[in-house]
């Protein structure tokens, strides 16, 4: 049965819509409805940057998170089932990945050194953080191989969930799935993290 938005986008005097759900406004991105695609841009673009640039500080950083998220939007539409829970997964994924590549071991070390002296730091901040980075690569080394290939292509190399799909002939839902595990299985093998392990893990793994 065609829907009442389907109908109303075949009508030229067609309603605001932004009155219609997401899933309605899904439906007609997927039928490449660009005006239904401008519509959701034009809802979740702003709350997009300010989610980025909260965690970033970098207005022009959180703008290149907000056209990657569109970017991805339109690209994978087909598998989208929750726009909402889609595209702030997507900025947070992107936000994380470009704290990563700013990130060097230099500036997380002065980073951890600058913090308030009531938080509790380790005796010897540098062993520690050795310790984490060469524990970490062992239990990678011991993902199965297929989970850790994906790995090191998402974090080591960088590559975006559909640039593994092309490079190894698989779906992006197998990449995000192995991804996912291999993650887990990280984080579990590493234990309880202190705060000290805990950022480590979410700029590093």
């Amino acid at each position: 049965m065609e829907s009442l938005l389907s109908k109303q986008v075949k009508n030229r005097n067609m309603v605001d819509l932004k009155k219609f759900s997401d899933a309605e406004l899904l439906e007609q991105i997927q039928a490449e409805n660009m005006l239904a695609f401008d519509t959701v841009y034009k809802i979740y673009h702003k709350r997009l940057f300010h989610f980025s640039n909260y965690i970033l500080k970098s207005k022009e950083d959180a703008e290149n998170i907000v056209h990657e998220v569109f970017m991805k939007l339109w690209e994978n539409r087909m598998n989208i089932r929750n726009i909402k829970s889609y595209i702030f997964g997507v900025a947070y994924n992107a936000t994380i990945s470009l704290i990563r590549k700013k990130a060097r071991e230099k500036d997380f070390l002065e980073y951890l050194k600058s913090l308030p002296a009531d938080w509790e730091a380790p005796v010897n901040i540098d062993i520690e953080y050795k310790e984490l980075k060469e524990r970490s690569m062992k239990i990678i080394d011991k993902l199965p191989d297929r989970q850790k290939e994906i790995y090191l292509l998402s974090r080591q190399d960088g590559l975006t969930y559909r640039e593994i799909s092309d490079k190894l002939n698989i779906s992006v839902k197998t990449v995000e799935n192995h991804l996912s595990r291999a993650l887990k299985s990280i984080r579990s093998e590493l234990g309880p993290m202190s705060f000290l392990g805990l950022l480590f893990f979410h700029m590093f793994i």
